[in-house]
């Protein structure tokens, strides 16, 4: 999966709520888990029905694109005591569950595919489903008919995007979007328990954390290399940082916008430590400018996930538990699809 279809996947799907976070909270009324079900429905939201042949098309894609980069003994391993495997099913779930509903948003507003954009997911469902093998369509078992209806509900999706953030151009200027570079020192205050837990030193030992900060900005400030003291004596695994505002710990990022090109600050404590910042660039045009097209596009996704969080609270959403437990990846060697979203938007942006 190209940069691009990540950056479309991430920036308009994971920032929304989708099926299982949007049920946590809900009026328990509004919510009727397995009933109503035909066997090969996994969920509803309003009118739009999630099949098993569908989940299977995100979810092999998706567990291909893992195990082309880890390979297929991936899946054993935990995140935050929930295997993989069962945490990836759950971010493909809400991501299809996230597409619906924007459907059912798109159908409220009378938002529809063109003739030009339906060919184009014509063309692009032939291509993908043409890609496969005998092995992969029976994986999945599926029909042309079904990367068809996925195609259409992602593209109306974007659609609907876009036809809600078209008028949100903020002008951003070039104080806020500006992106500083610095080197820095930390002498650290804590230790770190077994859980990765920040314990703070004793008060004795953080006297002694800033008598040393002291010596080293002393050297610092006497011209000794900045790099090569960072080297020496910091706590952190990264010396330089590039950042605009809003993006670092407050006191750290005050103490470094006020600094000149070349100057260094004197000791900033934060919850970490004792920091020693050395400012390497005060201004850098390009990357100011690239920075306000990510402002802009931040401004354009809390716009929409303002408006979406509040229709899809109004939504009906039917979870089918026992179909849905009962799905696990394909084991098949010969299934090895995992361009579905790669031959989308070759299409989409021609």
């Amino acid at each position: 999966m190209n940069k691009k279809v990540i950056c479309i996947l991430l920036t308009l799907l994971l920032a929304m709520s989708g099926l299982c976070a949007c049920a946590k909270n809900e009026d328990p009324k509004k919510v009727v888990l397995t009933s109503g079900f035909a066997k090969d429905e996994i969920f509803k939201i309003e009118d739009k029905v999630c099949t098993l042949p569908q989940m299977m098309v995100y979810l092999t894609n998706v567990q291909n694109q893992y195990e082309s980069v880890y390979g297929n003994k991936i899946w054993d391993k935990e995140v935050n005591g929930v295997r993989l495997e069962d945490n990836v099913k759950e971010m493909v779930l809400s991501k299809m569950a996230q597409v619906k509903a924007i459907n059912v948003l798109a159908d409220s507003r009378e938002v529809t595919l063109s003739a030009d954009e339906q060919q184009k997911v014509d063309n692009a469902t032939t291509a993908y489903f043409d890609s496969l093998s005998k092995d992969e369509i029976d994986a999945m078992n599926i029909t042309k008919e079904t990367i068809g209806t996925l195609y259409g509900e992602y593209a109306l999706s974007l659609k609907m995007y876009n036809e809600i953030i078209k008028d949100i151009n903020p002008e951003i200027s070039d104080d806020e979007a500006r992106t500083i570079t610095v080197e820095h020192i930390l002498i650290k205050t804590y230790n770190l328990d077994n859980k990765g837990n920040r314990i703070p030193y004793t008060k004795q030992a953080q006297s002694d954390a800033y008598t040393l900060a002291k010596e080293v900005l002393n050297k610092a400030k006497a011209g000794e290399d900045f790099e090569m003291l960072a080297t020496e004596y910091s706590d952190d695994t990264s010396i330089t940082y590039s950042f605009g505002k809003g993006k670092m710990d407050a006191v750290f990022e005050e103490a470094a916008f006020n600094l000149g090109t070349d100057e260094i600050s004197d000791i900033v404590e934060t919850e970490y430590g004792y920091h020693i910042i050395k400012c390497i660039s005060t201004f850098n045009k390009e990357v100011t400018d690239e920075n306000k097209v990510k402002i802009v596009e931040e401004r354009r996704n809390e716009a929409f996930s303002a408006e979406y969080d509040s229709f899809v609270s109004t939504l009906t959403k039917d979870l089918n538990n026992q179909v849905w437990d009962s799905i696990t990846f394909t084991d098949n060697p010969n299934v090895k699809t995992s361009d579905f979203f790669e031959v989308f938007d070759d299409y989409w942006n021609d």
